[in-house]
C-alpha cells in the first residue's frame, strides 16, 4: 500500500513539473509575442568599438573623406585624392634602396620572450621617437570582420631589428593617428607582406598612409617563387611554422592569448630578415644580368616600384542604390539555378529582397558583418518556408545554420544571432505583411531602431546613417507637397549619381599647356605629358611655369596655318559644352567609334576636335541623337547594325548534312548573339530543363555547326563566337575558367555580307553635292604615314608634326590616372560599337603589315581566309561600322570620310545645341 502511495505521489509530481514547465514556455512565447518592441542586446552587452569617439568610415552609405594636408582646401582636394600621391608617385618613378646596412642578415632567428606591449597614448609617443630614428621597420596588422559592418583593425605589430612592439588599437584608436607622419615618410622604409588590404586598413581606421613601401610578396612575384604566401618564407628562410588558422580568431579579446600573442609577433618578427634574403636574390638577379646590356628589366627596382604602386590605393566605401541590392541578386541567382529554381514564385522572390533590406541596415546599425546577422541560406530558407512566428523563425535559422559548413564559421556563434532574438517582431511583421513598400521599409525600421524612442543605442557608427536617411525622408516629402513622381524621380536621381561617380573624369582633362616653334610662334596647346616628353629628350625648353609652356628646338612639319584652322592653338575649359556645367564631366566621342575606328590612321591620330566633354544631362541627350542616326545609316546605305547570321564552316567527318539547303550560309546559319545565348542556357540549365525547350535551343546551335550532332564542347566553342580576343579574355576572366578550344572559320550570311553600292553612293552623292564637292572629282586617297606615335610624339630626324596634338584627348593622354581614362565617355556611348581589341589574338600571329588588314578576314562575299580570326567583336556595331567606312573610301577616298564626320557634326550640333564649343570648332572642319 505505502508502495502504491509513493507512485501516486511521484506521478503526481512529474505531472505538476511537466505542466509548469509547458505553463512556463506558453508564457515566454506570449510575452514574447506580446511585446511591443523588445530591448537591443547592445544596451547589456556592449562592443568594444562603441567605445571608439572617432571613426572615419561609418556605416551609412556617404563617401569616405580622406585626408587632408595642410594648405588643401575641399576644392583643391577631393575625397577621391591621395594626400601623398606625389611623394609616392617619386618613388615608383625613382625606386631607392639605401637601407641594406639596416637589414641584419645575421640575427638571431630565435624568437625572444620579450616584446612591449603598447596601450597608452604616452607609450604611443615614445614608440614614434623609436620609430622615427630608425630606416627601416616591419608591419602586420589582425582584422576583426565577424562582429563588425565594415571590420576594423584589432592590432597593429611592429618590429625593428632588436625589438618587436605590439599595439593595442583598441584602447589606441583615438590616437593612432599620431603614427600618420612616421608612416609617411619617405626616408623611412615600411616591409610588409601583402600590403594590398593593409594599406587601405590603415586608411580606413586611422587616416595612416603608406610612403615607402617594400612587400614581400610582390618580390616573390618578381622572383618568379612558386609560393608567395608569408608561411611559405617563413618556412623556406626561417624554419618557421606558422598555423594561419589563428587570422580566424577573436582578435578583440583581451588579453590575447599565449598562442595568440605568439602568432602576432611571429608574422612581424621576421619580416625584416625575409626581406634582406628577397633582396639579396634580387641584386643578384641583377647582376646576372648585367651581362645582357639591352635587357632593362631590373629586379629590385621593379620590386620596389611594385610595392610602392599599392600605396596609391585609396579606400573607399562600396555603395548601393537600394540596401542589401547586390546579396537578393546573388542569393536568387542560386535559387534559380538550382533544382527547384522553376518553383520560385515572384512573392519569394520579393521577400528575398525584403530580408536583404532587412538584414543590411541591422547590420549597419548594429555594427555587424551580414553573417553574423543572417546567413544567406537561412534568408533563402525563411523566403521559401513562411515562418508566421517567433518560434518557427528561430527553429528555420537555427535548422539552417547547422547545416553549414562548420569549418567556415566558429561553432561558438549563436543561432539565430542577438539581432534576429532582439528583433523578432518586426522579422516576423516583414515576413507575414507584404502590403507595405520596399521603399518605406528602411526608414520604418531606422525610425523604430534609432529614432527618438528607438530600441537600439545610438553610435558614431550609425549615427551618420540615422541622418542621411532623415535628410532623403525631407527630400522625398517635398518632392510628394510638389506633385513630382518620387518613386521613379528618386531612382533616377541615384542612378544618375552612381553614373557621375563611375564615369565622369576624376581629373582636368585640358592642362592648356602651350608649346611653341623656335620662331616664338604658338603651336598647339597639350597637356603636361607631351611637354614632359619633349623636355626628357632635349627636343625643348622650358619657358614658362604657370602655366607651362615649352619652345621646340627644332623645325616642325606642321603648323596651325598651314591647314587654316585655329581650333587647335584655342585653351579650353574643362566645362560641358553643351550647358557649361563643370562639377563633372565625360569625354564624348562625336564621331561613333564603331566608325572611326576604321577610318585611316592620319584622319585620327592626336585629332581632338570630335573628342568634347558632355555632362551626363548632355551626354544622354548626345548619345540618343547619334543611336538614332546610326539606324538611318543602316537604312540609307542597307547595311545592318549587326550581324544577322554566322556559321561554323570547318570541315569534319561528324558533319551531316540534312539537307541540301543546309549549304547555303543563309539557311544555316545563326544570329551570334541567339546562338550564345542558346549555348549558354544548355551549359547551364540543360539538364533541368523542359524536354522541349531543350530541343529548341539544341536546334539553334545545330544551325551553327551545319546540322550535326552537339557537344559540350561545341556548347563551349559557341560561347566565344563573334568575340574579340579582349572580350574573350574578360568573359573567361569573369567566369573563372578558360575556353581553349577555338571557334574555327565564321562565315557572315550573304545578305550581311552583301554590298548595297547604289544606296551607299546615292547618299554620298547628295552629301557631296549638298556640300558643295563635285563627287565625280573624288578619287581614293592613299593615307599618308605618319611616324608618330599614337601616345608619344616620336621624333625622327628632328623633325616632328605637332598640329593636331591637343591635349591628348584624342589617345587619351591626358595626365589622370587610368582610372580617369577607363572613364571615357565611349565607356557610355560606344560600349555597343564592338572597338577592335588591342589585344593580340594568340591564334592570329601576323606580320605587322597583316596586323593593318586583318580586319579584312570578314570579307563581303562571305568568304573567310583561312587562318585568321578577326579582332572585330561581331556583337556589336563593328562590322557595320566597318562595311560603311570601306565602301566610302572606296568610293570617294578621304573627301567622303571628311563629308561622313560633318554629318556627325550637324547630328550633335542639332541634337544639343552647344554653346561652349571651343574657339575653332567647326562642323566643316577637315
Amino acid at each position: 500500500m505505502e508502495y502504491r502511495e509513493k507512485i501516486k505521489i511521484a506521478v503526481a509530481i512529474v505531472s505538476l513539473a511537466t505542466l509548469s514547465v509547458i505553463l512556463t514556455a506558453q508564457y515566454r512565447r506570449r510575452r514574447r509575442q506580446n511585446r511591443p518592441w523588445t530591448s537591443c542586446y547592445l544596451h547589456s552587452d556592449p562592443k568594444p568599438q562603441l567605445s571608439f569617439k572617432r571613426v572615419l568610415a561609418d556605416n551609412s552609405s556617404s563617401p569616405f573623406k580622406h585626408l587632408k594636408l595642410n594648405g588643401d582646401s575641399d576644392n583643391e582636394t577631393s575625397s577621391d585624392s591621395h594626400p601623398y600621391e606625389k611623394e609616392i608617385k617619386d618613388l615608383v618613378e625613382n625606386p631607392r634602396f639605401e637601407f641594406d646596412d639596416d637589414l641584419d642578415m645575421d640575427m638571431d632567428l630565435k624568437m625572444s620572450d620579450s616584446y612591449v606591449w603598447i596601450e597608452t597614448e604616452s607609450q604611443l609617443k615614445e614608440l614614434v621617437d623609436v620609430l622615427s630614428r630608425e630606416r627601416i621597420f616591419a608591419v602586420d596588422t589582425e582584422q576583426h570582420s565577424l562582429r563588425s559592418f565594415r571590420g576594423f583593425t584589432a592590432l597593429v605589430q611592429i618590429s625593428t631589428r632588436t625589438d618587436d612592439y605590439l599595439l593595442d588599437t583598441i584602447a589606441l584608436h583615438d590616437e593612432m593617428r599620431i603614427l600618420g607622419p612616421l608612416f609617411a615618410d619617405p626616408n623611412i622604409c615600411k616591409v610588409f607582406h601583402g600590403a594590398d588590404n593593409d594599406v587601405l586598413w590603415l586608411q580606413r581606421d586611422f587616416h595612416i598612409y603608406v610612403v615607402n613601401l617594400f612587400d614581400t610578396a610582390k618580390a616573390c612575384e618578381v622572383l618568379a617563387k612558386p609560393q608567395k604566401s608569408l608561411a611559405y618564407l617563413l618556412e623556406t628562410y626561417c624554419s618557421v611554422a606558422t598555423n594561419k588558422l589563428f587570422q580566424r580568431e577573436d582578435w578583440r579579446q583581451r588579453p590575447l592569448s599565449a598562442e595568440m600573442l605568439e602568432y602576432a609577433r611571429t608574422d612581424a618578427h621576421y619580416l625584416l630578415y625575409i626581406a634582406g634574403c628577397l633582396i639579396v636574390e634580387l641584386k643578384q638577379q641583377d647582376s646576372d644580368n648585367s651581362s645582357y646590356p639591352n635587357d632593362k628589366f631590373h629586379f629590385i627596382l621593379e620590386a620596389s616600384r611594385r610595392s610602392n604602386m599599392i600605396c596609391l590605393q585609396l579606400y573607399t566605401k562600396e555603395s548601393e542604390v537600394s540596401p542589401g541590392g547586390s546579396a537578393a541578386s546573388s542569393i536568387l541567382s542560386r535559387l534559380l539555378s538550382g533544382e527547384r529554381g522553376s518553383s520560385i514564385s515572384s512573392e519569394t522572390q520579393d521577400l528575398v529582397r525584403r530580408l536583404c533590406t532587412w538584414r543590411d541596415l541591422m547590420a549597419r546599425v548594429h555594427d555587424e558583418s551580414l553573417r553574423y546577422v543572417l546567413s544567406d541560406q537561412a534568408i533563402a530558407s525563411l523566403a521559401v518556408t513562411i515562418p508566421s512566428t517567433p518560434t518557427e523563425i528561430n527553429d528555420t535559422v537555427a535548422q539552417t545554420d547547422s547545416n553549414l559548413d562548420t569549418l567556415s564559421l566558429s561553432s561558438s556563434l549563436p543561432s539565430p544571432s542577438l539581432v534576429v532574438c532582439s528583433h523578432f517582431d518586426d522579422l516576423v511583421n516583414l515576413i507575414q505583411d507584404r502590403k507595405d513598400n520596399l521603399d518605406d521599409i528602411v526608414p520604418m525600421l531606422l525610425k523604430k531602431c534609432l529614432g527618438s524612442n528607438g530600441s537600439c543605442p545610438v553610435s558614431v557608427y550609425n549615427y551618420g546613417l540615422l541622418v542621411n536617411y532623415e535628410m532623403k525622408l525631407t527630400n522625398m516629402l517635398l518632392s510628394k507637397q510638389n506633385g513630382l513622381k518620387n518613386r521613379k524621380q528618386v531612382d533616377r536621381k541615384a542612378s544618375r549619381q552612381l553614373f557621375v561617380q563611375k564615369f565622369s573624369c576624376k581629373a582636368p582633362v585640358y592642362h592648356n599647356c602651350r608649346i611653341y616653334a623656335n620662331d616664338g610662334r604658338l603651336l598647339c596647346y597639350c597637356d603636361r605629358r607631351k611637354l614632359e616628353w619633349y623636355l626628357q629628350r632635349d627636343l625643348a625648353k622650358l619657358v614658362d611655369e604657370n602655366p607651362p609652356a615649352i619652345m621646340l628646338l627644332f623645325e616642325p612639319k606642321g603648323r596651325p596655318e598651314d591647314e587654316d584652322n585655329d581650333f587647335y592653338i584655342q585653351s579650353k575649359k574643362n566645362i560641358c559644352v553643351g550647358c557649361g556645367e563643370g562639377s563633372h564631366y565625360l569625354r564624348y566621342r562625336i564621331i561613333p567609334s564603331c566608325y572611326r575606328m576604321h577610318f585611316p590612321e592620319h584622319l585620327k591620330s592626336h585629332r581632338s576636335h570630335d573628342i568634347v566633354l558632355l555632362c551626363v544631362d548632355c551626354h544622354e541627350i548626345a548619345h540618343a541623337a547619334a543611336e538614332k542616326y546610326k539606324r538611318q545609316i543602316a537604312a540609307e546605305f542597307g547595311i545592318p547594325l549587326f550581324v544577322r547570321k554566322v556559321a561554323d564552316n570547318r570541315k569534319a567527318s561528324d558533319v551531316q548534312v540534312q539537307s541540301s539547303s543546309m549549304t547555303d550560309v543563309e539557311e544555316q546559319g545563326v544570329s551570334p548573339l541567339h546562338l550564345r545565348t542558346a549555348a549558354m542556357a544548355l551549359l547551364r540549365h540543360g539538364p533541368r530543363m523542359p524536354s522541349k525547350r531543350r530541343e529548341e535551343l539544341i536546334q539553334i546551335v545545330r544551325q551553327y555547326y551545319g546540322g550535326r550532332e552537339i557537344s559540350d564542347e561545341d556548347l563551349e566553342r559557341a560561347l566565344l563566337v563573334g568575340m574579340s580576343p579582349h572580350e574573350r579574355k574578360r568573359f573567361e576572366k569573369k567566369n573563372g575558367f578558360s575556353l581553349k578550344h577555338t571557334t574555327g572559320n565564321i562565315l557572315l550570311d550573304k545578305q550581311q555580307a552583301s554590298t548595297a553600292a547604289t544606296a551607299v553612293k546615292s547618299s554620298i552623292d547628295n552629301e557631296l553635292t549638298f556640300s558643295g564637292v563635285d563627287a565625280s572629282e573624288t578619287t581614293e586617297a592613299e593615307p599618308a604615314v605618319f611616324l608618330e606615335d599614337q601616345d608619344d610624339c616620336t621624333v625622327t630626324d628632328a623633325e616632328t608634326s605637332c598640329f593636331g596634338f591637343d591635349e591628348g584627348v584624342d589617345r587619351e593622354v591626358s595626365a589622370t590616372t587610368y582610372q580617369d581614362r577607363k572613364s571615357d565617355g565611349n565607356e557610355a556611348s560606344d560600349a555597343e560599337d564592338g572597338r577592335a581589341s588591342m589585344v593580340d589574338d594568340d591564334n592570329c600571329k601576323q606580320s605587322p603589315s597583316a596586323k593593318k588588314t586583318d580586319l579584312n578576314c570578314l570579307r563581303q562575299d562571305g568568304s573567310n581566309p583561312s587562318k585568321c580570326n578577326s579582332k572585330l567583336s561581331l556583337l556589336g556595331h563593328g562590322p557595320h561600322g566597318k562595311q560603311v567606312v570601306d565602301h566610302i573610301l572606296k568610293e570617294y577616298g578621304e573627301d567622303g570620310v571628311n563629308q561622313f564626320c560633318q554629318r556627325w557634326r550637324q547630328v550633335f550640333v542639332e541634337a544639343l545645341h552647344p554653346r561652349f564649343l571651343p574657339a575653332g570648332w567647326d562642323v566643316m572642319h577637315r
